[in-house]
């Protein structure tokens, strides 16, 4: 079966997610700090940017637990950028606290958020213009999503209660009903419109200043939705929900040698059967979606496509569950026939069977290769680069992982950081250096660093633990660490392993609101 991928070049960037950034109002997001990020990444002579999914988060604040597959996260927004096109007055968004300390989500929602929603509104009432015609055309355009999302998150925001304990003609989705909440939200939902349209032309406007510098986006689809989701509410026949609207079953990983009861996820499993009878059409339109956002796409728990860990709701543990037969082959053919050639990696750690690798392989996607796995015994060598082959994407460690100090100081046995010494030889420049290293020099086309990682930071600055529900996604980067001398020593490595940026087409130049 011909693949689904194309070839990638020899490049090598920085894993970094925009609300990591150092900007005002207690979260990152696409203002001042991202250009200068994207500056340092093009003096260090990265290739890449990769992010984690960009949706507005659901529990436990994870891009993991979105409310949406196509929505954009408003906390993302630049106030600043708002403020130079006219939204906002710069004294409101200056008054803002600097960016110091980690993610503060609750902070960012009570100062940061009602500062968006005046932005928002100022901008409805402004009338007509270039940006509002664009504004319009850009709600006639995404339609097919923008309006059920809007109308999800005010009535969410209005219930403070999953869509499914809703008024049962709301979580129904009665004809009647929905007019009638659309006409009296109506303010409440242009003001909603509005911030997506700011999120998606900031990101526009950042991804295009990344393709002028030769820097690619890799972006990241989430395998499986939240079931408070607009997504499930929309499209309730597409997910196993019973007759009153709850999941039959859930999503999770078995117990393993991390986790004695597995990790039960919770999110709704898919009526493959159902897809399948439209031609996959909504997963069609979220991989056509996302590749109009980004590069490069990473597919998270890939080895759900050929089997899947079921889970019966009520269970409190993912022990008691099963594997059941994902879509496999079946619908990466119709989204090659609906989209063509789509550029994907596959995230295919952990327990990866015979099948898994032989799908991946029938479709010709790149599998991840961890460094800080490869230490263990004999049957992790596949994670060091004397077994990698170039249709790989090496990584020091990722988003999931401790950073490579943090692992080397509490996480590593004795006998990994024995077999790291033989394999990296000199470690003089701090053991995140060895690891860069040898990832740059392997021949994986694809390397992808944490910045963590770049910055040589210990457990501290970890992004995320699985199976701990609190305390994640909170690691920001301090401002001023992002030094020329940092860049230099990047840009020297890139040269001496042949990992030069290649120009990116990029065929929708963002305007920001340019007047």
């Amino acid at each position: 079966m011909p693949g689904t991928s194309s070839s990638f070049p020899r490049i090598t960037g920085i894993l970094l997610h925009p609300s990591s950034l150092p900007s005002r109002g207690g979260i990152g997001d696409f203002g001042p700090a991202a250009y200068q990020f994207v500056d340092f990444l093009a003096a260090a002579r990265q290739g890449l940017w990769q992010i984690l999914p960009l949706g507005p988060v659901g529990y436990g604040n994870s891009p993991y637990s979105s409310i949406s597959a196509f929505a954009g996260s408003p906390l993302l927004i630049s106030l600043e950028r708002l403020a130079e096109r006219g939204w906002i007055a710069g004294d409101r968004v200056s008054a803002l606290a600097e960016a110091e300390g980690p993610v503060d989500y609750e902070r960012a929602r009570a100062v940061k958020m009602p500062l968006l929603v005046e932005a928002a509104r100022n901008f409805v009432a402004q009338g007509a213009g270039r940006p509002r015609q664009r504004f319009q055309n850009f709600c006639e355009r995404n339609r097919w999503w923008l309006d059920d999302f809007t109308l999800f998150d005010a009535l969410r925001r209005h219930h403070r209660q999953p869509w499914y304990e809703w008024p049962r003609e709301l979580a129904r989705r009665e004809p009647s009903a929905l007019q009638r909440v659309r006409h009296e939200l109506a303010s409440e939902l242009q003001v909603s419109q509005a911030l997506q349209f700011a999120f998606f032309e900031q990101w526009a406007a950042l991804r295009a200043y990344c393709s002028q510098r030769h820097i690619r986006i890799v972006g990241d689809v989430a395998i499986f939705v939240n079931l408070d989701s607009a997504d499930v509410w929309a499209h309730p026949e597409l997910f196993r929900l019973d007759a009153e609207l709850r999941p039959e079953v859930v999503s999770g990983v078995p117990p393993d040698a991390f986790s004695a009861t597995g990790q039960r996820w919770g999110n709704p499993l898919y009526r493959w059967d159902a897809l399948k009878a439209c031609n996959y059409e909504w997963w069609v339109q979220r991989l056509r979606w996302a590749i109009e956002l980004c590069d490069l796409m990473r597919l998270d728990h890939f080895r759900g496509f050929e089997q899947c860990w079921e889970i019966p709701a009520h269970e409190p543990t993912a022990v008691h569950g099963r594997w059941i037969d994902g879509p496999k082959d079946d619908l990466f053919r119709c989204v090659r026939e609906n989209l063509g050639e789509l550029p994907f990696i596959a995230e295919d750690l952990g327990l990866i069977t015979p099948e898994v690798h032989a799908l991946r392989e029938r479709l010709q996607i790149p599998g991840m290769k961890v460094l800080q796995f490869g230490f263990s015994n004999s049957g992790a060598r596949i994670y060091l680069p004397h077994r990698f082959t170039t249709d790989s994407v090496v990584y020091t460690g990722t988003h999931d992982n401790d950073t490579t100090v943090g692992w080397w100081q509490s996480g590593a046995s004795d006998e990994e950081r024995s077999h790291a010494r033989v394999y990296l030889g000199s470690m003089d420049d701090g053991v995140h250096w060895a690891f860069i290293r040898a990832a740059q020099a392997s021949v994986a086309e694809l390397c992808v660093v944490p910045l963590q990682d770049v910055l040589g930071l210990g457990s501290e600055a970890r992004m995320n633990t699985p199976s701990h529900t609190t305390g994640n996604w909170t690691w920001r980067c301090r401002p001023g660490a992002l030094t020329g001398e940092l860049a230099a020593k990047l840009a020297s490595l890139v040269e001496v392993t042949d990992r030069h940026p290649v120009p990116v087409a990029h065929p929708h130049p963002g305007e920001d609101f340019a007047a």
